[in-house]
């Protein structure tokens, strides 16, 4: 372990050993991957004791990757500093030297943040350390008597909850989960009795039941039809929190559970790599995985081999953290560099946040993995044997009625491609990371926050109006035979681009059919604008990882990536550069882009299709 007063960049460069060199833009695939317990101990911990120990030598001066962390308006960061600093302390042994080192550094630490903003999930995060400590014996050790006072009053649930109606103060439904486990540690550090937490548990099970509906995944919106990571991970997040204080959960909770579980395995595979659609994806979306998979073996919601199955694939997403995600000469995780993107909500601004809150995540679902027997076990050998038999073609629900919500999850020569039609809400329709294309990860992907047209015809009319067939989904239908996925919907209206929220525009209607097949993935538009309606232009995008195409009439060959080829009908394309700026993705940027348009349709229907050839 790491407790000297070293920089982040020299006490990590010694972990990293090939992981120095520059990932590819997948990153490795693991066929004999160490256990996830030795990687934590051996890379992860030290990792972020490192940058502990620089955090307490430079106090309020701190900078990690040129970022004042004190100035940089994270709202969570004491919590974070605080859980961090109490699983370093609670795992050193009482009779080391670094032991009373650590327990100088949370009082510390602790004074130094005792007047920083701390909000929400920072909240959650602080009293979750405390009640560590606690379950430790060393609460009153490590926090003095008047920082304890001021953090019972701080760390309170009702500072963004309503206390007389239980309603939430400017937040998402999904807060309540965060109430009800602030509310539950209060409990355990006898702050408060159990009233407030049981309520706050009932209205957040209410809300997973309003917003589910009958297939068990939570709506990010108030029954709006936004379905992403969160949707997926809010039942694991709740049942972690079960387990976390010893809170028997209901069965319903072990039900709801079991449907993300479903959705996930067939995703699982060697890489490590997660959610490749919507917002928190990148290190986030393989986390997700962690969070989901070990809530359901510590609540028995698996079967003996999914059991396995999902501590190899954690082992997985532990070494793929240590050697992929985290940049080693800077000695932190890096989200942000050599073209990664994510959503303005997870900017470099909360580097140290970030380091912290994804290493806790796997810090604790290494623990339940040793609890359950784990503990440096290797990964079962039968994994990749295992992978082989998963369906072809897997179909999630998450909404049926007016409108259409579902995933489709192709496996296809050890990539996972996910079709999702999702898009609902307001904030986040207009994205590409929510388009209703296909994804993969290291191979198709969107860009956080950016609007262009990544593999969607975009309408422009005469009166100047935009459109593009986003959100409103209907008649989806899924069928599947031998190797071949084919995937119809209609939209009968379509999203008018202007706004916070999707708007219903009916002047164009479009007729879509996927077909997912090995090595190749084919769209086709049958697009009807309404008889005195003209459209003046057309224009689509292919971002694309893969490198030097050669572009000639009606396909684009590459020399080298992932995507072989593509092709297309009823459009022209042409190659431009990629704007580092724009094209970047979880995982880094686009290497090319091909810019594809079309001039003023004549009345009357018209179709437009692409297709993608993989290598």
């Amino acid at each position: 372990m790491i407790r000297v007063a070293l920089t982040a960049t020299v006490a990590t460069m010694a972990l990293c050993g090939a992981a120095c060199a520059q990932p590819s833009i997948r990153g490795p695939a693991y066929a004999d991957p160490p256990p996830m317990n030795r990687t934590v101990e051996m890379r992860i911990a030290p990792q972020v004791e490192a940058l502990l120990t620089d955090l307490q030598a430079r106090g309020r001066g701190y900078q990690l990757e040129g970022v004042d962390v004190f100035s940089a308006n994270d709202r969570f960061l004491p919590g974070k500093i605080a859980v961090a600093m109490a699983h370093a302390l609670v795992q050193t042994p009482r009779d080391s030297a670094e032991f009373p080192v650590l327990l100088a550094g949370f009082r510390k630490l602790a004074l130094l943040t005792r007047d920083d903003v701390n909000e929400t999930w920072g909240l959650y995060y602080y009293a979750s350390a405390l009640n560590d400590l606690k379950a430790a014996g060393l609460l009153d050790d490590a926090v003095d008597p008047d920082t304890l006072r001021r953090l019972r009053t701080d760390l309170d649930w009702r500072r963004f909850v309503r206390e007389d109606d239980l309603t939430l103060i400017d937040l998402p439904n999904n807060y309540y989960g965060v109430a009800f486990s602030i509310a539950r540690l209060r409990y355990l550090l006898g702050w408060e009795d159990a009233s407030a937490s049981e309520a706050l548990l009932a209205k957040t099970l209410d809300h997973f039941r309003q917003y589910s509906g009958e297939y068990g995944f939570a709506d990010e919106t108030d029954g709006e039809g936004r379905f992403d990571r969160y949707s997926v991970l809010l039942i694991g997040e709740i049942a972690q929190r079960f387990i976390e204080t010893g809170l028997e959960p209901p069965p319903e909770v072990r039900a709801w559970l079991r449907k993300s579980v479903d959705l996930m395995l067939p995703r699982l595979n060697l890489r490590g790599e997660g959610f490749e659609y919507g917002r928190s994806i990148g290190a986030y979306g393989e986390t997700a995985f962690l969070e989901v998979l070990t809530a359901a073996a510590a609540l028995d919601v698996l079967t003996e081999e999914e059991a396995r199955m999902a501590y190899a694939f954690s082992s997985r997403v532990a070494a793929r953290y240590a050697d992929f995600w985290i940049d080693w000469r800077a000695g932190s995780v890096d989200l942000w560099g050599e073209g990664r993107g994510t959503d303005a909500y997870r900017g470099k601004h909360r580097i140290l946040g970030e380091n912290l809150s994804l290493a806790r995540q796997i810090f604790y679902t290494n623990a339940i993995w040793n609890r359950l027997g784990f503990k440096d076990q290797r990964p079962d050998p039968g994994f990749q044997a295992w992978l082989d038999r998963l369906p072809r073609s897997t179909t999630t629900w998450f909404a049926r009625g007016r409108y259409d919500r579902l995933v489709v999850t192709y496996r296809d020569d050890g990539r996972v491609i996910g079709l999702p039609l999702v898009n609902g809400g307001s904030g986040q329709h207009m994205n590409t990371p929510y388009f209703p294309i296909p994804f993969s990860p290291g191979v198709l992907a969107g860009s956080p926050d950016q609007t262009y047209p990544q593999l969607l015809p975009r309408l422009t009319l005469e009166d100047g109006s935009v459109l593009m067939p986003l959100a409103f989904f209907e008649d989806a239908d899924v069928t599947t035979e031998g190797d071949r996925t084919v995937v119809t919907y209609r939209q009968s209206a379509v999203d008018r681009m202007g706004g916070a929220a999707p708007a219903a525009d009916d002047r164009v209607a479009f007729e879509t059919r996927y077909v997912l097949e090995p090595g190749r993935i084919t769209r086709t538009d049958r697009i009807t604008p309404r008889r005195d309606i003209r459209i003046v232009a057309t224009d689509m995008t292919f971002a694309s990882f893969s490198e030097d195409p050669t572009v000639s009439e009606g396909a684009a060959t590459y020399a080298a990536g992932e995507v072989a080829r593509f092709g297309w009908r009823g459009m022209a394309c042409r190659e431009v550069a990629p704007d580092p700026a724009i094209h970047v993705t979880p995982v880094g940027g686009h290497r090319s882009v091909l810019d594809c348009g079309a001039a003023a349709t004549q009345p009357g229907p018209f179709t437009l299709e692409w297709r993608l050839e993989f290598r």
